[in-house]
């Protein structure tokens, strides 16, 4: 077979690393050695003309890294997120790179490359807009039971550093899944296979590499990583990891704030959201990242849950799908609206404050609580505050003010949040129909439809008998 690599079933492969690693145990309490029955074979390897994968489909920006890293006498393949996706017959995203050459061997190669990272170093080869990454094979470091320089662990086994160099095989078992261990080689159009990825890929499953809650410690945000590649290809997460996300979710609670903001968008902005949010709901990590959104879906609203969130994402993978821009400003308003109007509804209950009052005052707390567990960015949190305080304003429909409102830098996303909070119920229809019809209206059918509008969206309560309306009010506010 072509590249000197022996095609073998990943059960022959399993079995031949099992029976070593019962050999060494055996050694290690003074037992009598099991002999293996022959040196283990090599990876299970697929030829070309046995996967689908096609040079037609790779960036040519990539092809150019990989036979010049393979022209100069270093080892290339592409690797990951890539791979698999060619394989499932999706377009990648993007392409990396593994290789044996160092990053300043990788600089020395290319003059458009670009070194980045501390905890682990990188190459970055820059084509005008497309980036293409290129890692060095990392070793197993501590995990062979030496204290390797270069890879730092917390107190709870985390890793801070990792600037371990190693070799293919190394670097294919200290990746995260095995669905993103495959190896695509440039020399001879072959994938290479160390840990099982094809079957798992062949089963529609999600497989960690290594026992899941060593490797969860390790990096807690794998967990999250586990949730959006199953949400994303399908697949079902298998048994033992998920046991170790539903024992281990806490965890989440350590990772610095700032990095849990980078995870969040890629978890809701990847266009699968909706699948995203009901399989962190089912592990429970989402109370890890918004536990005050959560404590507020776990109540009803009039005997019916709370599905504005839902829908507010399900407008998220619409747009995404639609090539339309969503910003984070927008998603973190709405993944935070329900803790805000419940704070909101007691303020004014409590302290007498006028709706918009209370609405600010709520968006305030509710964001200084919040950044402690996913930390957006402040130029984000003011600008949620805004579509949040338009929710009171395009109740006002009478004089000038609609038109002002028009105006406002954030009146599009006051709106399309309006919308979204009719949608579920949680607003009169007729308000938004409003608002829509005004936007498209010439001035002068402004001017009317501003002259025979309330004052204030809402009904008013006559001041004299009838009793007294009834007033919507958020699962577990004070009642009147």
């Amino acid at each position: 077979m072509e590249g000197g690599c022996t095609a073998v079933p990943w059960n022959a492969w399993y079995y031949t690393r099992m029976l070593s690693w019962l050999k060494q145990s055996l050694n290690r309490f003074g037992r009598p050695a099991v002999t293996e029955p022959s040196p283990a074979p090599g990876p299970l390897v697929i030829p070309r003309d046995r996967h689908t994968i096609s040079r037609a489909n790779i960036s040519g920006n990539a092809l150019k890294v990989l036979h010049r890293l393979s022209k100069a006498g270093y080892e290339a393949y592409l690797v990951g997120g890539g791979v698999r996706d060619l394989l499932l017959g999706r377009e990648p995203k993007d392409f990396d790179i593994a290789t044996d050459a160092d990053p300043e061997e990788v600089r020395h190669l290319f003059r458009n490359c670009r070194l980045i990272g501390r905890r682990f170093r990188l190459a970055h080869v820059h084509f005008g807009p497309e980036i293409i990454e290129v890692a060095t094979f990392r070793g197993s470091g501590a995990g062979d039971g030496e204290e390797a320089a270069g890879g730092d662990t917390s107190e709870n086994g985390m890793l801070l550093r990792d600037n371990i160099y190693g070799t293919l095989e190394e670097d294919a078992w200290r990746r995260d899944f095995t669905v993103n261990a495959l190896y695509y080689d440039i020399r001879d159009f072959s994938v290479v296979d160390h840990t099982g990825g094809m079957a798992d890929l062949e089963a529609g499953r999600l497989s960690i590499i290594g026992e899941p809650g060593q490797r969860f410690r390790e990096d807690p945000v794998r967990m999250l990583r586990a949730v959006r590649f199953a949400a994303k290809l399908g697949f079902r997460i298998d048994e033992a990891s998920e046991a170790a996300i539903h024992e281990l979710g806490h965890l989440l609670r350590e990772v610095p704030s700032a990095r849990l903001f980078d995870e969040s968008l890629k978890l809701f902005l990847a266009g699968y959201a909706v699948e995203t949010f009901e399989l962190l709901r089912h592990y429970r990590l989402f109370e890890h990242l918004f536990p005050e959104t959560e404590e507020a879906l776990s109540h009803e609203e009039g005997n019916f849950p709370l599905v504005f969130v839902a829908r507010a994402l399900e407008n998220t993978d619409r747009r995404i799908d639609e090539g339309k821009p969503v910003t984070p400003a927008f998603l973190f308003a709405a993944l935070l609206w329900e803790p805000v109007r419940r704070e909101a509804a007691m303020l004014r209950e409590a302290e007498g404050m006028t709706p918009i009052q209370a609405l600010q005052l709520a968006g305030d707390r509710i964001v200084a609580r919040q950044v402690s567990r996913v930390a957006f960015p402040r130029r984000f949190s003011l600008q949620a505050r805004e579509i949040w305080a338009l929710q009171e304003r395009l109740q006002q429909r009478s004089g000038k003010r609609p038109s002002r409102l028009l105006e406002h830098p954030r009146f599009r996303a006051g709106y399309d949040f309006l919308e979204l909070r009719a949608g579920a119920g949680e607003e009169s229809q007729e308000l938004a129909t409003w608002w829509r019809e005004f936007q498209s209206a010439d001035e002068n059918a402004r001017k009317s439809m501003a002259a025979g509008a309330p004052s204030d969206g809402r009904r008013r309560r006559s001041r004299r008998g009838g009793g007294r309306r009834r007033s919507k009010r958020p699962a577990g506010s004070p009642a009147e």
